[in-house]
């Protein structure tokens, strides 16, 4: 039977409205409708719907403005690429940016290598001597698509229990906020070309520009860990607030 329609501006043209919404909406989060899937055009959802072209538009103007689909002219509508926010001064943690999206968060540990700092890794942590340090690789996904690469190093000596910590079920950033009272960090932002490694485990084409954020923390002036996290520069954005200095 099919749906009847009234008013725009309320009674069942206003179901009807927040029926597309809510459709629309659970594809797209639940990774049905990846990343540059074309949404239906709007007389192909005026059908499916049997509702004015009018409520169609309204459903995808605001799906348009909450940052879910953008419309191109002539094209059509299509899913965008989550773009989160992450403030430049500020220790976050990962899951709160997937989860800001709407999206489930998953975390995957790669590899796990415990060894004798080397050369690269004293530069890394800013140590003076060899000692042991624990390297990691891991992968932060966004729903069923690979969010952001994490390649970390972490000092023993600073935090000898992470040598018993496997890190397959827990992340290592928020493993370590809740355990060593940082009290210093250092960002470093930079602009790099996806290498053939990169792209394969982002999925992403190989030379796709990346943004890769740095960091290094201490305490007590210790060396802790140096974090270097890659997304793909598309899905991902820095915000720094500021005021001015006071004479």
């Amino acid at each position: 039977m099919a749906l009847s329609e009234t008013d725009e501006t309320g009674g069942e043209a206003t179901s009807l409205h927040q029926r597309i919404l809510a459709d629309i909406s659970e594809r797209i989060l639940s990774g049905e409708w990846p990343p540059g899937h074309r949404i239906p055009f709007e007389h192909e959802l005026t059908e499916q719907y049997d509702c004015s072209r009018m409520t169609v538009n309204k459903a995808l103007s605001q799906l348009a403005k909450a940052g879910l689909i953008e419309r191109r002219r002539r094209s059509g509508s299509f899913v965008r690429r989550p773009q989160s926010q992450a403030a430049v001064l500020e220790i976050h943690d990962i899951r709160v940016e997937v989860e800001a999206l709407g999206l489930p968060y998953r975390y995957e540990r790669v590899s796990r290598r415990e060894r004798k700092g080397n050369q690269g890794d004293r530069a890394l942590l800013g140590l003076d001597t060899p000692e042991q340090v624990l390297v990691l690789e891991g992968l932060h996904f966004a729903g069923k698509r690979p969010f952001c690469l994490e390649d970390r190093v972490i000092s023993l000596q600073a935090v000898p229990e992470a040598a018993e910590e496997s890190f397959l079920d827990v992340a290592p950033g928020p493993w370590l906020v809740a355990r060593v009272p940082w009290n210093s960090a250092e960002h470093r932002i930079r602009a790099t070309a996806a290498d053939k490694a990169t792209a394969a485990v982002l999925d992403i084409a190989v030379g796709s520009p990346c943004l890769v954020v740095e960091r290094r923390t201490w305490s007590a002036g210790q060396p802790v860990t140096h974090v270097r996290f890659t997304y793909a520069a598309d899905n991902h954005t820095l915000v720094a607030r500021f005021t001015p200095s006071q004479t």
